[in-house]
């Protein structure tokens, strides 16, 4: 076979896992036969988990496949080799762990001063550089949904009122212009939607809630009464199903998530 001689670029992908087109590929042609050097920059270009880096040359071992890193010296043939290149890889991981911690607790700082560190925003709000802004017409939609489960007092028929109105969830389109949403809104969403803090102007982080900067769409009174009205609808739920003789109750559901 004619010898592989080509670029695996896996840029804007994490060298945390081998989940990557370029990396996939690689081992591909290796398995196949096609190569017999890998050379990269440094070698947490290839990876930076010592697990994955351990599967991988142990297929190089298997196929005969040589490994040279430009930038740092060593011999992979040798057992000093071996020692060296592991203790490179234990400090990538290393600090690749570090590095995600640190991220971590910059994302748990800033959300502690009510900032918004991306994702989806929610059906009434759009993202606008650190906090959130109200998307006018979706907030008149949330308002509606509070006020309409307080006066019905039921998740299920809210959600059967908002499909027959046609209200569907938030509307999104991405970089590349993909268009998802402007669904139904299903149950869960629903729930969720009725617990979220961000409504009454508060960010979450794991289990702490924080004063966000961005402004409520819900006043704190018809939200702690929602609040009440799912937990008290809640404990009525679990004693149907704890009293019902019925082994499967509660725990079966048919095509559209009702029990």
């Amino acid at each position: 076979m004619k010898p592989v001689r080509t670029v695996y670029d896996d840029g804007g992908f994490s060298g945390g896992n081998m989940e990557r087109p370029g990396l996939v590929s690689l081992l591909r042609d290796i398995g196949s036969g096609l190569i017999d050097v890998v050379v990269v920059y440094k070698v947490d270009r290839l990876t930076r988990s010592l697990p994955d880096f351990a599967r991988i040359v142990d297929q190089f071992d298997r196929k005969g496949v040589s490994f040279v890193s430009v930038t740092q010296a060593f011999n992979t043939t040798t057992s000093m080799g071996r020692l060296t290149l592991n203790a490179l890889m234990s400090f990538a991981q290393f600090e690749r762990e570090v590095t995600g911690e640190r991220i971590r607790d910059k994302i748990a700082q800033s959300k502690a001063k009510g900032m918004w560190m991306g994702g989806a925003p929610p059906l009434g709000y759009a993202g606008h550089e650190r906090t959130l802004k109200i998307v006018p017409d979706e907030a008149t939609t949330v308002r509606r949904i509070f006020a309409r489960y307080l006066e019905l007092g039921s998740v299920h028929q809210l959600k059967l009122e908002l499909e027959q109105q046609g209200v569907t969830s938030k509307v999104r389109v991405s970089g590349k212009g993909n268009r998802t949403g402007g669904l139904p809104i299903n149950r869960g969403a629903l729930f969720h939607m009725l617990r979220n803090p961000i409504y009454v102007g508060d960010i979450k982080h794991r289990e702490k809630v924080f004063a966000g900067l961005h402004e409520p769409i819900i006043n704190r009174p018809t939200f702690d009464a929602v609040g009440v009205t799912l937990a008290a609808n809640g404990g009525a739920r679990r004693a149907r199903r704890q009293s019902s003789p019925a082994l499967l109750t509660g725990l079966l559901k048919d095509a559209t998530g009702g029990r």
